[in-house]
């Protein structure tokens, strides 16, 4: 009489947790965008390293990868500081913005693949998730995701990649953008529900309409007086 045998079971995959340095990248970019840390601000280690209760190599290696993304800047005599903008730089970085979403538009509305459409649900429950907590370094960045996913509607890689390649310096703009509306006339949730409603435009599908509501969704409030919408 034979007896089957049975391989062991295949053991389960290892999930690495996040690593100090991780965590670190993480907290200090939330607490960037969020305006915690503002522009120019320098970042002293002693202070971060409290804050953030980690010691200073895993602290330096964080800021390394920020000053890589282009959040965090290093000066003569000054040291590290949070990387600012000129007026200039946030011109040229809205201006390239604005002509790649409306080229994405011009492609892909109406949208013919319905995960495309999908991505920009997703990124627009976590933006709805982030304004109830309250969460504004979170919420820049899904925020980012969002507007990525609307270019990505088009369906054309080398768009996306121009799109990405100026992500770092966008969401630096959100941020700024999202701080001046949330402090003049915009709470977090009102900010969320432009972006609904530009979604629920790109649903209906005229590319038109998308590109109207585009020219007045006010991702430029800061650089220049805003038209509140009413």
């Amino acid at each position: 009489m034979s007896h089957a045998t049975t391989d062991p079971p295949a053991p389960a995959p290892l999930i690495q947790a996040p690593s100090l340095v991780q965590l670190a990248v993480e907290q200090l970019r939330r607490m960037i965008l969020s305006g915690a840390l503002a522009e120019g601000e320098r970042l002293t280690e002693e202070r971060l390293t409290e804050e953030l209760g980690i010691s200073r190599p895993p602290l330096r290696e964080a800021m390394r990868t920020l000053q890589q993304e282009g959040l965090i800047e290093v000066r003569p005599r000054r040291g590290a500081v949070v990387t600012t903008l000129t007026e200039q730089d946030v011109m040229e970085i809205l201006t390239l913005r604005s002509a790649l979403e409306r080229l994405a538009v011009e492609l892909g509305v109406p949208v013919t693949v319905p995960a495309r459409l999908e991505r920009c649900r997703q990124a627009l429950a976590r933006m709805e998730r982030e304004a109830e907590a309250a969460d504004r370094g979170a919420l820049v960045s899904a925020a980012y995701d969002f507007h990525s996913a609307l270019v990505a509607l088009a369906g054309h890689g080398r768009l996306d990649a121009a799109y990405a390649s100026v992500q770092r310096q966008q969401r630096l703009c959100m941020a700024r953008n999202l701080y001046t509306r949330e402090n003049e006339y915009e709470d977090l949730v009102t900010h969320v529900k432009r972006h609904r409603r530009l979604l629920e435009v790109v649903e209906g599908g005229d590319p038109q309409a998308v590109l109207a509501e585009l020219a007045v969704h006010g991702e430029r409030s800061f650089l220049a007086p805003a038209t509140v919408r009413p």
